[in-house]
């Protein structure tokens, strides 16, 4: 399995490979697969690799590939845009149409991460751009808009387990607050105790939960899972939630943000007179309206820049934010987002930066799904060519820090992985990918075994 390269650094290259032996000869990795790839950062020469051609699954590792691919496709300062628009006519202050909300895929757009896109703030200005325009009173309706990106929310390849839970939220042209709700509980007292569920932040009226949860050990912290699919009009949670606390939450998916644009909108236009007659869903039909009269925008909302949202996708590894990016490189390169097109365009680019097509078997654009296949020596390959780049430093910052290495971490079940860079204490830099699938035991221990491994670097 191991293949040693001593083209300048012996001592290195011996004292990885010993590492390596150790872990593939632990109990924990007797039906499991490592791979490994090493390189001088500074020269691209190989310092060790194994198995670094084995297509395995990287997990949220793999959110290296859409970062980079995203930076140079869409360009580090890319935002994203929401238009306001009516149609019918205008006179003295009443709209004699619809006002029209137009998404193009902002993930941010209520994001709490941001100053600029909380709630308040957010429509407050939208609220004075409408009164701007002249519109006082509206006597149509407000259509949101969310046909240029697919109907489709989630790639084809997320598990059950996942898409009820914040983590697998998908994604449309209009989102809202990450597309997140929390939901919040009252465990018993002790293990096997009924638990009462309090309510939801924001409400997700009329869609209820059915309450399968029970309390677990004290300290045993949140082991419940949400099963509500997009466009789910009634769900379930089951699981656990620790013993003793007062009040304990967890985070889920929203199934249809639409429904908290009507909801929050109206709260909002409700006070200045600028409630509608009603609110109508327009969902993705390939960017067109039906047989609706097009909109005259009059105002363009634009996000945070790429590269700002770049650090959070990275540094939090938000998967939305990962199938935000290749359906938005599918609506910027196609004219309609949806995720195959994208995903068929990020491997194209890396096929033309040396990463063969068939090494890079992408499913979505986070990770998330357990068919995803990458090579280590692919992301190494893909992490050297991001090194070359103007925005390189942007991307650098925003990877998190682990055994105290630059490092994105990826982590599903039976599945962890770490990539990015490191300078050793003699300078010299090394770009670094690790992946082992199919481990026993929990994942806290194998990471302590690879971080072993990953301290022959330093």
């Amino acid at each position: 399995m191991i293949a040693a390269f001593s083209s300048f650094s012996q001592s290195a290259t011996e004292k990885i490979a010993g590492l390596v032996r150790g872990l593939a000869e632990d109990d924990q990795m007797k039906h499991a697969t490592l791979s490994i790839c090493v390189v001088n950062s500074s020269t691209g020469a190989t310092v060790f690799e194994a198995n670094s051609t084995v297509g395995l699954a990287p997990a949220s590792c793999q959110k290296i590939f859409t970062s980079i691919a995203a930076f140079d496709l869409l360009g580090h300062d890319y935002r994203f845009a929401t238009t306001l628009g009516y149609d019918g006519s205008l006179n003295e202050g009443v709209l004699n149409g619809n006002l029209w909300i137009t998404g193009y895929g902002d993930p941010t757009t209520g994001s709490w991460r941001y100053d600029s896109t909380k709630e308040k703030l957010l429509f407050n200005r939208w609220i004075q751009e409408i009164q701007k325009a002249g519109i006082r009173k509206i006597k149509g309706d407000i259509i949101l808009n969310n046909t240029h990106f697919s109907f489709q929310p989630t790639p084809g390849g997320w598990t059950w387990n996942d898409m009820g839970n914040y983590y697998g939220a998908g994604h449309w042209a209009l989102n809202w607050h990450e597309n997140q709700y929390d939901l919040f509980m009252r465990p018993g007292e002790t293990e096997g105790d009924t638990v009462a569920i309090l309510r939801t932040e924001p409400s997700l009226a009329p869609v209820p939960l059915v309450n399968l949860l029970l309390t677990g050990k004290k300290g045993s912290g949140d082991q419940a899972t949400i099963y509500l699919p997009p466009y789910g009009t009634r769900g379930f949670v089951e699981g656990t939630v620790p013993a003793g606390e007062k009040e304990f939450h967890v985070s889920g998916a929203l199934p249809n943000p639409l429904q908290q644009w009507s909801a929050l909108l109206s709260q909002y236009l409700a006070p200045v007179g600028l409630l509608p007659a009603g609110f109508v869903e327009l969902n993705g039909t390939n960017g067109k309206t039906g047989s609706r009269q097009e909109p005259k925008p009059f105002y363009t909302y634009r996000s945070p820049s790429l590269d700002t949202i770049n650090f959070y996708f990275l540094k939090k590894s938000v998967n939305l934010y990962g199938e935000t990016l290749s359906r938005t490189i599918a609506y910027e390169k196609n004219g309609f987002g949806n995720t195959d097109s994208g995903l068929a365009i990020i491997r194209r680019y890396w096929e033309g930066r040396g990463i063969d097509k068939a090494s890079l078997h992408m499913i979505d654009g986070s990770g998330l799904s357990p068919q995803n296949r990458v090579t280590t020596r692919g992301m190494v390959t893909a992490l050297q060519y991001a090194t070359s780049c103007a925005w390189f430093p942007s991307f650098y910052s925003a990877l998190p820090e682990y055994n105290g290495m630059k490092l994105k971490s990826g982590t599903i079940g039976g599945a962890k992985s770490f990539a990015g860079f490191h300078r050793a204490a003699d300078g010299t830099s090394y770009t670094v990918a690790m992946i082992v699938n199919g481990f026993d035991g929990s994942a806290n221990s194998i990471v302590k075994k690879m971080f072993v491994v990953l301290d022959g670097l330093k």
